[in-house]
């Protein structure tokens, strides 16, 4: 097997295995270098227009670059701002790419961004298996919590922070005192810590952070679930809600807050294109909202790569695969259909697409919107989303396992995908026999396959090739 290289994926399209080779091509020509004086890290992954690097751009970003084969390091993207933590805990979201120095907004004058470091190193850990690493940034991690809780939370137990922190820039969301996507956000890096801290073995941590969790859920449950509208929203000082539906309301799908019940009603959402079911899945403001645009308008309607992860990914929490893997083949249609433009315009893929319509989100004077081959944001679709809903391949270094979750019987499969310094082949093909998958590896690990959601079973695959009958499992 080749050792040196990305892995390759097999699809029956195509143009879905071209978009993905691409996007490898493309991150080749975004890194950088820390200089002296920045103290950035010798080389980093960053657009190469921007003159900062961006907290939530650098913890999206290392859910695609673990997929490298170790290639591009995935680490240095969070290391960037663990070296620039204050003594008080503090990580600003923003630092200079020239000088290093944090960047403070009026709207923001804290430089809070999404703290989301945490589901990033637990996402990190199983993809690249370093558990020395979560000792080393666990100190890290533990004081950027408390400086949350101590700057941002509040007497009801609700973090407030200005809107411009939530990164959805102009979204319709006037009078929020108390943000659902932060505080769902500071839940998961409470869920996440807790994994951690069960990685390292640390009881004492992880029953704090599971409390912290815990705390956190009920109060988001009492006081933001809207039963009526079957979604969270964010709510104003007097604790009154803001009935405004936008993408900021299924982040409680990643942190497992809903219910059963409840979450029926928000999926209904996502499957209705009256609201965020659009033939572009999923809009930034749900498609019956007043100030909604077919255009996008930033966050009053375009369709952006990360939130449409993060739903995706909430789907996975509740078992919904099928969906999740038609909105991630829907969404990578259309980012195909901007890379293969008719006529003599050059193709590309875009920071935001329009919700409803081919080509790119539009924003009428707003300069440089959107941002032409940001691979920043759209590599979440075309390689992350590509392995983990399209192909359905979930993998674990830690463990030594791989998850397959067949939705249908296509030739499909991955090769040369590195399992803790073990490569390894999963293809799956039809024969003279019938559905067979082929696999090939360096070393023993554990396969499970789940067709269908009717065939369930997990093989322990040994070193060398071999091949398995779907027929007869």
């Amino acid at each position: 097997m080749v050792k040196k290289d990305f892995p390759a994926v097999h699809f029956y399209d195509q143009d879905f295995v071209d978009i993905y080779n691409q996007t490898w091509a493309w991150i080749q020509d975004f890194w950088q270098k820390g200089t002296v004086r920045s103290k950035l890290q010798q080389r980093y992954f960053n657009y190469s227009d921007n003159p900062s690097v961006n907290q939530f751009e650098a913890i999206f970003s290392t859910f695609y670059l673990v997929y490298s084969n170790r290639i591009f390091p995935a680490a240095p993207q969070l290391d960037n701002f663990y070296g620039k933590q204050e003594s008080s805990g503090a990580i600003r979201c923003d630092y200079g790419t020239r000088d290093g120095k944090p960047i403070f907004h009026r709207d923001n004058p804290q430089a809070v961004g999404p703290p989301l470091f945490s589901w990033a190193e637990y996402n990190m850990y199983h993809k690249v298996g370093n558990k020395k690493r979560i000792k080393d940034v666990m100190p890290v991690l533990e004081k950027y919590y408390s400086w949350l809780e101590d700057t941002f939370k509040q007497s009801n137990g609700l973090y407030s922070v200005p809107l411009a922190a939530t990164m959805m820039t102009n979204s319709p969301r006037k009078g929020t005192r108390y943000a659902v996507d932060f505080n769902v956000q500071q839940a998961i890096n409470a869920l996440y810590m807790a994994e951690l801290g069960d990685i390292l073995n640390d009881k004492e941590i992880s029953f704090r952070y599971k409390r912290h969790y815990f705390s956190l859920k009920t109060r988001i449950n009492n006081l933001m679930w809207n039963e009526e509208h079957g979604l969270y929203f964010d709510i104003d000082k007097s604790e009154r809600q803001l009935p405004v539906k936008t993408i900021a309301s299924f982040w409680p799908l990643l942190a497992e807050l809903p219910n059963e019940a409840r979450f029926e009603k928000m999926l209904a959402h996502l499957t209705n294109p009256e609201t965020f079911g659009t033939e572009n899945p999923f809009p930034t403001l749900a498609a019956d909202e007043e100030e909604f645009s077919e255009k996008g308008m930033g966050f009053r309607g375009s369709v952006y790569p990360p939130f449409t992860f993060m739903v995706i990914k909430g789907l996975e929490k509740y078992g919904a695969y099928e969906l999740a893997r038609e909105c991630a083949i829907r969404h990578l249609y259309y980012m195909l259909d901007t890379l293969h433009p008719e006529g003599r315009d050059k193709g590309t893929v875009w920071e935001a697409y329009a919700p409803r319509k081919d080509g790119p989100a539009q924003w009428p004077g707003k300069k440089d919107y959107p941002r032409s081959l940001f691979v920043t944001y759209t590599a979440l679709s075309t390689i992350s989303l590509m392995i983990e809903n399209v192909l359905g391949l979930y993998v674990s270094l830690p463990r030594k396992t791989v998850d397959w979750i067949v939705p249908t019987l296509e030739i499909m499969g991955i090769e040369n995908l590195s399992l803790k310094r073990n490569m390894i082949t999963i293809l799956s093909n039809k024969s003279g026999r019938g559905w067979e998958i082929r696999l090939e590896s360096e070393k023993l690990y554990y396969f499970t396959i789940d067709i269908l959601r009717e065939k369930k079973k997990t093989l322990p695959i040994p070193s060398g090739k071999c091949s398995m009958l779907i027929d007869k499992l």
